[in-house]
């Protein structure tokens, strides 16, 4: 059930409440009573858990392997050392 928050305009206070999408909005102040309640705009209660997509395989730079199993790095190339010498 979503989680509204209310301002009241009689004590300027605000206040939050559960209710269901289809409920009409309230009207009475849950704090002082008054018929002055209105409902705010909040942000919402939306949160990410776990490892997220990269965790799943979507994120890999591996284009062509769908196994999950990484290839074995090459190793860096040295530029060989010069062998001319300045006299």
């Amino acid at each position: 059930m979503p989680t509204y928050t209310y301002h009241c305009d009689a004590c300027d206070k605000d206040f939050e409440t559960e209710q269901r999408i289809s409920e009409p909005p309230l009207k009475k102040c849950l704090l002082c009573g008054k018929q002055k309640a209105h409902r705010t705009i909040s942000s919402g209660n939306f949160i990410l858990k776990g490892g997220g997509w990269y965790s799943d395989g979507y994120g890999s730079s591996s284009k062509g392997s769908s196994s999950g199993k990484s290839e074995p790095a090459a190793a860096p190339s040295t530029p060989a050392p010069s062998s001319s010498s300045d006299d």
